[in-house]
Formats: structure tokens, C-alpha cells, sequence
């Protein structure tokens, strides 16, 4: 408990830090997949959901919304350390309306991808139908605020892009159609087209600062872990080479949209290098698990697999830094989201 309260006060000074310099972020504004899904897929015909427990059993009221973790997620410790509200809604759920949107609005989809065939195989939101219901936010917000208010939040946002780890592990190396079509490289090519369009057309829209996000160490999450019997559950190298490689790729992709688009302020999100520090390093972040996950075995676990009626989940996500064979704890959460502040926060100032 001593390392959730250090670093609730870590959190707690970064969000003095940024206030004492007259941070004027009016809302976060979220696109991606699991890593920032707050709950939009609750609404969606698919089974990958997590909105019953043990999901959420670290959240506000310890309630399940569809989060794939123990409690928040990066993208919700973003916003309070912006001023703004600790979790961002997300647009689908029913209960919330665009007097909660007008501050903070989620629209990922866990399990989505930049490759419409990856959405596809979990029949979740694809990118484009993402973009759609940003679209349909928009107005709402005009209708709410009225044209100038609505498009001085939509300019002065934050929007954070996060996704790209379904396209290879859910896709690319489990499908057989995208590996005949494509070589890695070529894959990734493929991938940094879309997402290079994905971010003019949000600039197209209105938006200018932006946050996009590169890939984790894959090859070391537990479930890939998993694969990897024979070679005593190492990490799978080839994934988080491919995982660098895309980043970089992304990296470049960043200098050259900063320099076509006037205006625009985007940046690189790229959580790999903590997490990997953490994973081979895990006393040094006071975790005490780094290869298995807390929920049940935590060896293969995540969705439906993850459930209240198994008996073996850990009594300590704090101690993990995986809460299922898939996502970090809230812990973890909170120290990628404090680092990559630390790195580019203060560039949308």
C-alpha cells in the first residue's frame, strides 16, 4: 500500500505542477483499443468486454465499467493531471450525454486495430467508425455550445491515440491472409499509412495536439509468455523487435507530419522502454511479478477467462504488473501515464 499512496501523491504534485503553470487543456479526447477503452464495447456485440468483476475491483466504489484493468487506465490519469476530471466516459454508454463529453470523451474499442481486419475479428469498433462518432460529437458539442465554445475545445483538446499491439498479436501472426499479403516490414508500412491518415483526418477536423501512441514490449506479456514453454517463458524477442521497429517507424512519422501540417503539435507516445525496464527491473518499481499476471493463474487470462468465480486471483494488484495475461494493473497504468507526462506534457502548454 505504501507504493499506491507515494505515487498517488507523485500524481497529485504533477497535477499541481501542471495547474501552477496556468494549464489550460479543456478536454482529453481518446481514440484506440483496450489500452484506453473505458467501456465503449459494454454496447457492442462481442465477447470481449470486461464489465463484471474481478475487472474494476480497484476502481472508484469497486465497480466493474469495462476497463481492462483493477482500476483506471493511462488515458484517466491524463486528464486529472490536466486539470480535468480523474476518468474520461466513454461515448457509447448510455448514462453519460455531452454535458459530461464536453470536458473528456472516450471512443476506443478494445481489441481494435489500425487494420479493419483486426476489428473484425472480435467485431468491435474499427478506426473509421471511431472517427465517425467523433464526428457526431462534434456537433452535439456545437449544438451544445454553441459554434465558437465547441470549436475552441475541439482546437485546444488533447487527443490521445493509442493502439497498434491487436494489428500484430490478434492479427498479423495468428491470421494467415495478412502474412501472405504482407512481410513485417511491409505490415508495419501498411500500418503507418493508416495511421498517418488517422491523424490528418482528425487534424482536418479541428484537432491540434495530439498524443500517438507506440507499441509495449509485446513479446513480454504474459499470455505471449505463455506461447514460449520452450525457452522457459522468456520474452518472445521477434515481437519486441517488431514492437521497436514500428516505433521508430512511428517516430519518423511524427517529425513529418509536424512539419506538413501547420500547427499541428503531435508527439510520441512510446510506453516501450519503461515497461521494459519494469518487466526486467520489477523491484526496483516495488513489483514483485513481472511474468505472470494477478487474475487467476495469470498465464492466459483475460476477458470472460478473467471472471469473480475463479479462485486463484492475487489479494494485491499493486504487487503485479499485469492485471490479466494482456493489461497492466492500475499501478502500472499510473506510472506510464506519470512518465510519458513527464516527457511531453508540458509541449501542449
Amino acid at each position: 500500500m505504501i507504493y499506491k499512496a507515494t505515487f498517488r501523491l507523485f500524481l497529485a504534485n504533477l497535477l499541481l505542477y501542471f495547474l501552477s503553470i496556468k494549464a489550460e487543456i479543456p478536454a482529453v479526447i481518446v481514440f484506440g483499443d483496450s489500452s484506453v477503452d473505458t467501456g465503449n464495447n459494454n454496447e457492442l456485440s462481442t465477447i470481449l468486454k470486461s464489465n463484471f468483476q474481478p475487472y474494476g475491483r480497484d476502481f472508484f466504489g469497486g465497480r466493474p465499467t469495462g476497463r481492462f484493468s483493477n482500476g483506471r487506465l493511462p488515458s484517466d490519469f491524463i486528464s486529472e493531471a490536466f486539470g480535468l476530471k480523474p476518468t474520461v466516459p466513454p461515448y457509447l454508454n448510455p448514462n453519460y450525454n455531452i454535458t459530461d463529453f464536453a470536458t473528456g470523451v472516450c471512443f476506443a474499442s478494445a481489441g481494435t486495430g489500425y487494420d479493419n481486419a483486426t476489428s473484425d475479428t472480435l467485431s468491435v469498433l474499427p478506426l473509421w467508425k471511431e472517427i465517425e462518432y467523433y464526428k457526431q460529437y462534434q456537433q452535439q458539442l456545437r449544438d451544445y455550445l454553441g459554434d465558437e465554445k465547441a470549436n475552441e475545445i475541439i482546437q485546444e483538446a488533447i487527443y490521445l491515440l493509442s493502439m497498434g499491439t491487436n494489428d500484430f498479436l490478434e492479427n498479423y501472426y495468428v491470421r494467415p491472409r495478412r502474412q501472405l499479403e504482407f512481410s513485417v516490414e511491409e505490415y508495419q508500412y501498411f500500418l503507418i499509412g493508416i495511421a498517418r491518415d488517422f491523424v490528418t483526418d482528425l487534424y482536418k477536423l479541428g484537432a491540434r495536439k495530439l498524443s500517438l501512441g507506440g507499441l509495449p514490449p509485446m513479446g513480454c506479456l504474459p499470455l505471449e509468455r505463455t506461447t514460449n514453454i520452450m525457452f522457459q517463458r522468456q520474452c518472445i524477442e521477434e515481437y519486441n523487435q517488431v514492437a521497436q521497429e514500428f516505433n521508430m517507424k512511428l517516430e519518423i512519422l511524427v517529425g513529418q507530419l509536424n512539419e506538413e501540417l501547420k500547427e499541428l503539435q503531435l508527439v510520441l507516445s512510446n510506453p516501450y522502454n519503461i515497461l521494459l525496464e519494469m518487466i526486467q527491473k520489477p523491484f526496483s518499481f516495488g513489483f514483485d511479478h513481472a511474468d505472470v499476471a494477478c487474475c487467476a493463474t495469470g498465464y492466459v487470462e483475460m476477458g470472460y477467462m478473467c471472471d469473480q468465480l475463479n479462485p486463484f486471483t492475487c489479494t494485491d494488484a499493486d504487487k503485479y504488473i499485469f492485471w490479466d495475461a494482456f493489461h497492466p494493473t492500475e499501478r502500472t497504468n499510473n506510472l506510464v501515464a506519470t512518465h510519458l507526462m513527464q516527457k511531453w506534457g508540458t509541449k501542449f502548454l
